[in-house]
């Protein structure tokens, strides 16, 4: 049994996008639960049973996944006739998964810290800044309109959310790639479910 708890509008509307993309919304329960919101709103909803109370959260057979990185592999390699994955034994196999080691490891981090407005040499050292790291998307898409040529994967649906988020980063290349993705099917379905979706109180 596989079991999504998701929240309207948060990081877990992504993974809704990716279930539509699998065909698997039929395989896969999805438990709307409140969560707290960083404009107060919200709180903390006792039916998630996400240690913090965050979401995504997916429990697999009674096995919890957490992350959104983590979640979308697993999904995707659960559901692989779907063609959103890159499968074992594939020779991108290893960079599909860099993509989503760079999403948790890099690209979250340097977007909330630009949208709060804070840097500092030793962050940039770290993490690279929001050019080298529009560079690096604008260098990958040089070969297709998805990150992996003409396929489009996981890693697009994860990679461009936050741009679907904040706002396009106003490139031409990547404006066009996150276009792109937001008028996937499953972009398309996620938002009408969450805008159709009430979120409960806890």
């Amino acid at each position: 049994m596989l079991t999504l708890y998701h929240s309207p509008r948060s990081r877990s509307t992504r993974v809704v996008a990716l279930l539509h993309e699998l065909n698997a919304l039929d395989t896969v329960a999805i438990e709307r639960v409140a969560i707290p919101r960083q404009d107060g709103s919200g709180q903390r909803d006792p039916r998630n049973p996400h240690p913090e109370g965050k979401v995504p959260f997916l429990v697999h057979d009674g096995v919890a996944v957490r992350e959104s990185s983590a979640i979308m592999l697993h999904l995707a390699d659960l559901f692989p006739e779907a063609g959103l994955n890159i499968p074992a034994g594939h020779p991108q196999r290893g960079a599909y998964f860099g993509w989503f080691a760079w999403y948790a490891g890099v690209v979250e981090p340097v977007m909330v810290l630009e949208a709060v407005g804070l840097s500092h040499p030793a962050l940039a050292a770290t993490f690279r800044d929001g050019a080298a790291m529009r560079q690096r998307l604008r260098e990958a898409l040089a070969e297709g309109p998805f990150l992996f040529g003409a396929q489009f994967t996981a890693a697009d649906l994860l990679l461009h959310s936050p741009y679907a988020w904040f706002g396009k980063p106003g490139d031409p290349v990547l404006d066009a790639w996150v276009d792109r993705c937001m008028s996937r099917p499953g972009a398309r379905f996620a938002l009408e479910f969450d805008a159709e979706s009430q979120t409960p109180s806890a």
